[in-house]
């Protein structure tokens, strides 16, 4: 499986507090993988499937709701499962929608907790999952701030709760280095809000203070990604953002998310994403909001 581990670029920006989709399928097709954000996907009506979380392998029941942290590998595929309809609700969110210094005021110390051993994926009790589930369900009808209230009062159940279940022996993470570094947020935010237009590394160089060379060298040290690469994975996470919300031409995408060539677009979305920009569209056949 680790060959085919894909790191998954999701459309959520810095501007989204948290993204949940919705959808009724047949079946799973999404491969191997992990992403930056934290999520919780909750599953109804796939008995037989099997979970694969880190180091962790479980065929689930008919009610299922997992919480993974940041750069987690995870997914599940089909196995023994018969049904032709499995409800499924994934909500992703930034690792810093919490700010450090908020969880660690008292009040918080349950969620904080929830979010180290989500480190390992977490499996909440049955009587957990069936306390929650129409308020998970019913997250997608709250709007703006109260959707965001609603998720923070969710978690802080599921934080909690008895008798959760730690599925990964060890932190089986994709995360080797932490940013914590002014200069990189600085070159990160420079790159979020400038993805459609043309960036150098000497542009980001200089806002660092760094020569091109040292800041490359700094750059992949603290992130373990080479600038150029960082920069792709944006104006990826932005076209997929823009494919799911418009009904814009693939072209268009590709051009107002800075890539300059539609086929050079088609060719590292591909890539990175394991389909087409079209298939990746029409794959979203449920529903997804962003708040």
């Amino acid at each position: 499986m680790k060959k085919n581990l894909l790191k998954e670029i999701t459309p959520l920006t810095q501007n989204d507090c948290f993204t949940l989709f919705s959808r009724v399928k047949s079946g799973f097709d999404f491969p191997l993988h992990y992403h930056e954000e934290f999520e919780l996907n909750f599953i109804r009506g796939a008995k037989g499937a099997l979970r694969v979380v880190g180091d962790h392998m479980e065929e689930i029941d008919d009610l299922e709701l997992v919480l993974t942290g940041p750069n987690l590998q995870h997914a599940w595929f089909n196995h023994q499962c018969r049904s032709k309809e499995i409800h499924e609700i994934t909500i992703q969110f930034h690792r810093d929608l919490f700010d450090d210094k908020l969880l660690r005021r008292s009040q918080l110390s349950f969620i904080r907790n929830m979010f180290d051993k989500s480190a390992r994926g977490i499996l909440f009790p049955r009587d957990t999952i069936q306390a929650l589930a129409q308020r998970i369900i019913g997250l997608n009808q709250k709007h703006g701030f109260d959707s965001v209230l609603e998720l923070i009062s969710i978690l802080h159940d599921l934080s909690i709760s008895r008798n959760l279940r730690i599925l990964s022996d060890s932190v089986f993470t994709n995360e080797q280095l932490t940013y914590n570094s002014r200069r990189i947020e600085k070159t990160f935010d420079y790159m979020n809000k400038n993805f459609d237009k043309t960036i150098t590394l000497s542009e980001v160089s200089k806002l660092a203070n760094m020569s091109d060379v040292s800041f490359s060298r700094f750059f992949r040290q603290r992130t373990g990604n080479t600038f150029i690469d960082s920069l792709t994975e944006i104006r990826l996470g932005h076209a997929t953002r823009i494919l799911i919300e418009s009904t814009h031409s693939i072209a268009e995408v590709a051009y107002h998310c800075g890539f300059n060539n539609i086929s050079n677009f088609n060719r590292i979305f591909k890539k990175k994403k394991g389909c087409t920009p079209r298939e990746f569209r029409e794959s979203f056949s449920g529903s997804r909001i962003f708040i």
